[in-house]
């Protein structure tokens, strides 16, 4: 293909677009204002007809810049797919004739938005290039998997079924982990009303028989580099001994610890043996095979036992955990049965605050526990003594009950064994700390990590792996390694084989992505990384601090240097350079910067004033397509364009904005916190905290601080998204239009 840049734009007049904007007045534009070297029309560009027009051009040569003026980009991806070209999309339907009214007195603005969509993208299409894989790495089809326990027994063999080489991992002598030392499990088919065998053992036989599996037991990890589809580990042995391995992508499924009861001292764990914890008694009910559960003390058979529920969980206490398990009142309705089956005559007592049975087997299982004999007692339990009198108030006769029992056994929760957080004892978004009275984690580092943001994943406020919990589940700050099972949230079973399972699919997507020199996520398939000007770098180190991903590291002289498969194209590093010279060939200060200046700004007289909005392309810019299609309308000043992440809006694009003559800026990102929903973790809350700086600009061109707004958007926000664009132009109408006018 030539060098020589061939704008082409591709004008479509279906969806109601021909009957509401005069078209010839269009392809003057993509012409005579847009530079474009010629501009087709179709009825239906989406059809097979309007497909093959286009990729007929390409064919010919007559384009390598493809510019489709039609509906929004989140539209007909699969029909506009073209390789070897550069792509935008002018959204004409939900941008234009679907949030303006179809009356007379709108037909200019209205005409007039269509004017500057397609200017702007073609001035973003002159300033894109044609992304092409970096060439890296080589396809690398073997994972990593860290964890013996069923979520990493699970990965693996899921993996190696799928025809992937794995190397699994695991601390201990044996597989199996937790679920190796359950007596049964709690049910996982109907009719859910008996405890069930766990399965462990099958399922550790068909990952020793496997061909694609390499165990390595009693074994670490001594460090971990590089980047997906070229990580290099060295495996630690008992003995010292390492081993390197070449891994495209690694599944840590390190699993979690037992809440140490010690820190509820008021339940007296420790001063008698007959209070156990729900692991515990585990082990009693595996001895007994069967057979009389006996009491630790003097071996004698449990004829009454009382469960206490949610011990030392949800709670604020120091030392307590701040959160809930979830999983206890189930564990303890399988392990009441037990008793019903095996102590004949037993009194079981399950005594719960908030009684929690989800899945599947919820219900069942709780009304099978009824229907057995267990009695559920609505409780707050305050103390448990040395000699078994289980105090508590009863919730709902509201007074204070004893009873005394043969066993006691605590429901205790879930401690991730994440390894050390690298972003320990930060200020959080607000400014807390981290959980002050949370527990201590552990201090031993799982993966050994060669990243200069630290060793171990990072983590969310209770000391579980991060994750996009709505989004991304499995995909942690660290591109190729995958979080599954209770090292990322407290979960069951079936809960830990379902995510050990989505776990493997993103692990396998990511390496295979990585060997073709794509994204994995959440811009899949994205050929471009970032480009660096190095002679234009003053080393302020902004965007080796700031991406959330550990994808840039410095070399020798302090230059950053970036690990293309390790990147999200988010462009956080583009928004965080002072300088401006970080870029991606398809996404660059320039390519947005461009379209900012081809809207034709009016001039004061006309009084017409441009509202610029930034909106996320993962959930604003949704959001207010959405909203287009449910006809809500919002201001004809508006200009919208879309950015990967508001992180990547860089503070040039505002003061060119407001330079040029805009009169409002409003920026539309994803929620924040710890909570967050930003596809790109940290995006949202960088782009907050520069922009709370921008008012310093504002006073230096004498302009008011309410002409820039910054908000976080749901992607449900369809009503409010729109609100807050006409709310910015009724702020404009009362402070009045910029001074900047010319």
């Amino acid at each position: 293909m030539s060098d020589e840049m061939k704008i082409g734009v591709y004008l479509c007049t279906g969806c109601g677009i021909g009957d509401r904007l005069d078209t010839k007045r269009l392809e003057m534009t993509a012409t005579r204002d847009g530079k474009a070297g010629f501009c087709r029309a179709s009825d239906f560009l989406c059809s097979r007809a309007g497909v093959e027009m286009i990729q007929q051009d390409i064919d010919k040569g007559e384009v390598n810049h493809v510019v489709i003026a039609a509906c929004s980009r989140r539209s007909k991806n699969e029909a506009f797919r073209f390789e070897s070209v550069a792509l935008t999309r002018a959204n004409l339907r939900e941008g234009v004739i679907w949030i303006r009214p179809d009356d007379e007195e709108s037909t200019e603005t209205t005409q007039e938005m269509a004017d500057d969509y397609l200017r702007m993208a073609c001035a973003e299409s002159k300033y894109s290039k044609i992304p092409e894989p970096s060439g890296e790495q080589p396809l690398n089809k073997t994972l990593l998997v860290v964890g013996g326990g069923i979520t990493g027994l699970t990965s693996a063999l899921e993996s190696a079924k799928a025809g992937y080489r794995v190397e699994l991992v695991e601390k201990s002598g044996q597989l199996g982990g937790w679920v190796g030392q359950l007596y049964k499990r709690t049910p996982s088919r109907s009719p859910y009303a008996q405890p069930a065998d766990t399965g462990i053992d099958a399922l550790i036989d068909s990952v020793n028989a496997h061909e694609n599996i390499n165990l390595h037991l009693n074994c670490t990890l001594a460090s971990t580099s590089g980047a997906p589809g070229r990580f290099k580990v060295e495996i630690a042995t008992e003995s010292g001994v390492g081993k390197c391995i070449e891994v495209g992508a690694i599944v840590q499924a390190s699993g979690f610890k037992l809440y140490d009861p010690g820190n509820i001292p008021e339940f007296s764990h420790h001063k008698s043996a007959d209070i156990v914890t729900n692991m515990e008694l585990e082990a009693l009910a595996r001895a007994a095979n069967g057979g009389t559960i006996n009491r630790p003390s003097d071996n004698s058979p449990v004829n009454s036992v009382v469960f206490v529920q949610n011990a030392g969980q949800n709670s604020t206490q120091k030392g307590h955990l701040p959160y809930h398990s979830g999983v206890g009142d189930m564990v303890s309705i399988k392990q009441s049965m037990y008793f019903k089956t095996a102590n004949e005559g037993c009194d079981t007592t399950i005594i719960y605050n908030d009684l929690r049975t989800p899945g599947a087997a919820g219900e069942d299982f709780y009304r099978a526990g009824q229907q057995a004999g267990i009695n559920f007692t609505k409780g707050q339990v305050f103390e448990v003594s040395s000699d078994l009198e289980v105090k508590f108030r009863d919730l709902i006769l509201d007074e204070e009950v004893v009873l005394q029992a043969d066993l006691v056994v605590l429901d205790i929760g879930m401690v991730p064994n994440s390894g050390p957080d690298p972003h320990a004892g930060e200020a959080r978004d607000g400014g807390d700390q981290a959980q002050p009275n949370a527990p201590e984690l552990s201090v031993e580092s799982i993966l050994k990590l060669d990243y200069r943001q630290g060793t171990d994943l990072p983590h969310l406020k209770h000391g579980f792996t991060d994750s996009h919990f709505i989004c991304f589940p499995y995909e942690t700050r660290r591109t190729g390694i995958y979080a599954a099972g209770p090292v990322r949230r407290p979960m069951d079973i079936q809960q830990a084989v379902e995510d050990a399972t989505g776990a493997a699919m993103k692990a396998i997507q990511a390496l295979e992505n990585a060997g073709k020199g794509r994204a994995a996520h959440p811009r899949s398939g994205d050929l471009s990384f970032p480009i660096f000007r190095r002679e234009g770098c003053t080393q302020c180190k902004r965007c080796t601090v700031e991406c959330p991903f550990g994808a840039i590291d410095e070399d020798e002289k302090r230059y950053p240097v970036f690990n293309e498969s390790r990147c999200r194209r988010c462009g956080v590093c583009m928004g965080a350079c002072p300088v401006r010279v970080i870029s991606f060939e398809n996404y660059s200060v320039d390519t947005v910067g461009q379209q900012i200046k081809n809207v034709d700004i009016p001039d004061e007289f006309d009084e017409k004033p441009r509202i610029l909005v930034l909106a996320c392309e993962n959930d604003a810019y949704p959001a207010l397509d959405m909203a287009a299609q449910n006809r809500i309308g919002y201001s004809a000043f508006a200009r919208v364009v879309p950015v990967r992440c508001l992180g990547s809006v860089n503070t040039i694009w505002i003061t060119d904005a407001l330079n040029s003559g805009y009169d409002a800026v409003v920026l539309m990102g994803c929620q924040k916190g710890d909570d967050y929903q930003c596809h790109f973790v940290k995006g949202s809350e960088l782009a907050h905290e520069r922009m709370s700086k921008i008012a310093d600009t504002l006073e230096t061109l004498s302009l008011e601080a309410e002409r820039v707004a910054t908000y976080e958007v749901a992607i449900t926000d369809i009503h409010r998204a729109p609100q807050l664009i006409n709310d910015m132009a009724d702020t404009i109408e009362k402070i009045g239009m910029s001074p900047f006018k010319f």
